[in-house]
């Protein structure tokens, strides 16, 4: 096979030359090794040991044939490669970027449990799929034949647009609704740019509109279009919507100027780089830059944001977390790259309030320290208290990302018969995703709760076979 043509990747390094990590990541070989990236493809792909218990594989929420895409690659069969990796996953590009590998498929490599260093199994899978939109081996959608049926889907995350996918594929007709002016969910808006380039999932998005997705942006349901409405427009309604609402924190001074929900600091920031215009950006308010900011939070979304404020040119960026380092949620990978780059994690802390100056501007952050005491009902230790130990931390930002809550859709949709879980998430069976109302399913983050980009594409595909099942279930007792 014909030496592969190198792709042009974007550097960490052009986007802040002066905050380069000094131990940047070695696996991140389509970032660093660009003249010889498929020859370091192929070197990686080849530790795989291809073992009989494929663990990567098992430890995937998509069950990629992880070994034998890896082998391919080793070979220099990179076209083959990618085709095997795009069977199973909707998004192979995407999640080669954000998912969380140390925690699933690399983290239960065999030779990494070995102790010799897992192969880096996601930094392959992007270049691949790179490398195939690079040299056209993406094919267009184009459904063998065309089905009169149609589906809504409201919410264009990666849920959505996993099922979108499937259904066009097998010639439905769907429709997506998205309260955003473009579609992608917390893709296009809530991970930002370095970690997941915004072109990387604008051309999925115009590969569905090019095979006939409909898309209907800046469309609230329940306020634009009442969800009965989409009911009878469609023969099936899939929703979506992921989960968006902020959770709050009861401390004094919650609501003062320069304390901000992560969601808003993040979608700002990628809004500029779309060039949009966004006012409380320019006017600094949502603006990290010279300031002292602090992160309140411990998951992948905390990390975002640390991250994001080091781009930004914050002068200081501190995060607290209530837990240690071993008890936070967030990916370890990521809490080590955030250190290379400059952030300040403050172990077993908790906001007990917030400081302002004599124009109402935020100071500091009142912090409380803590110890882990007994597990709670997860298993995990619980924080406690340490009386007497509060202290202040300056800050002129401080970004509140302690998770997200879903909304309360039965009241939003108008629709009481929709049955939430004590959490208020959507009620859906496990494998089909049907919910108990006919005709509609939900899949990831409105039924699991906040969760990773590929349990949502998971399900989005297993609900649209689903739908597929229930919208030939009629010619099927016809026919009979």
């Amino acid at each position: 096979m014909a030496k592969q043509p190198m792709l042009r990747f974007v550097s960490v390094s052009k986007e802040m030359p002066d905050k380069r990590p000094p131990n940047l990541r070695t696996e991140d070989f389509g970032e660093i090794y660009r003249e010889y990236a498929t020859e370091k493809a192929a070197e990686q792909a080849g530790r795989c040991s291809q073992c009989g218990v494929p663990y990567c594989q098992s430890h995937c929420p998509l069950h990629n044939n992880i070994p034998d895409w890896l082998r391919l690659t080793a070979e220099g069969r990179l076209q083959e490669a990618y085709e095997l990796s795009q069977a199973t996953n909707t998004f192979p590009e995407i999640c080669g970027r954000i998912c969380p590998q140390d925690r699933l498929c690399e983290g239960n490599c065999v030779i990494e449990q070995s102790g010799h260093g897992t192969v880096t199994i996601g930094a392959v899978e992007k270049y691949i799929t790179d490398t195939a939109w690079e040299e056209g081996w993406v094919q267009a959608i184009t459904p063998a034949a065309e089905r009169t049926e149609s589906v809504a889907i409201i919410g264009s995350g990666p849920g959505g647009l996993a099922a979108a996918d499937v259904l066009r594929r097998a010639g439905v007709q769907v429709t997506v609704y998205d309260r955003y002016d473009r579609a992608g969910g917390l893709m296009t808006y809530g991970i930002p740019g370095f970690k997941l380039e915004k072109p990387v999932v604008m051309r999925r998005i115009e590969q569905l509109e090019k095979a006939g997705v409909e898309f209907v942006l800046n469309c609230n349901v329940g306020e634009d279009i009442s969800f009965d409405a989409i009911r009878g427009k469609h023969d099936a309604v899939l929703i979506a919507t992921g989960v968006y609402k902020a959770r709050d924190l009861n401390a004094p001074n919650a609501a003062a100027p320069g304390v901000l929900p992560a969601l808003d600091f993040l979608t700002a920031s990628n809004r500029k780089s779309f060039g949009d215009e966004v006012p409380e950006f320019d006017d600094g308010t949502l603006d990290a830059k010279g300031k002292r900011v602090v992160v309140i939070g411990g998951g992948d979304t905390a990390m975002d944001c640390v991250r994001t404020a080091v781009r930004q040119g914050a002068t200081s960026v501190k995060c607290l977390y209530r837990r240690d380092r071993e008890n936070m949620p967030g990916s370890r990978r990521e809490t080590a790259n955030a250190e290379e780059e400059g952030v300040e994690f403050v172990w077993l802390t908790a906001p007990l309030g917030f400081l302002t100056d004599d124009a109402g501007d935020l100071s500091g952050v009142r912090v409380q320290k803590m110890r882990l005491g007994k597990p709670d009902a997860s298993g995990r230790r619980a924080p406690e208290v340490i009386e007497g130990a509060d202290y202040t931390e300056d800050a002129d930002m401080a970004i509140m990302a302690l998770g997200f809550e879903p909304e309360d859709l039965p009241k939003l949709f108008e629709q009481p018969e929709l049955t939430v879980t004590r959490w208020g998430t959507i009620k859906a069976k496990f494998n089909t995703h049907e919910t108990e109302m006919p005709g509609v399913w939900a899949v990831g983050d409105i039924v699991r709760g906040a969760s990773l980009v590929v349990w949502a594409i998971r399900d989005g595909r297993e609900a649209a076979d689903s739908i597929l099942t229930y919208l030939s279930a009629p010619a099927q007792v016809a026919a009979e």
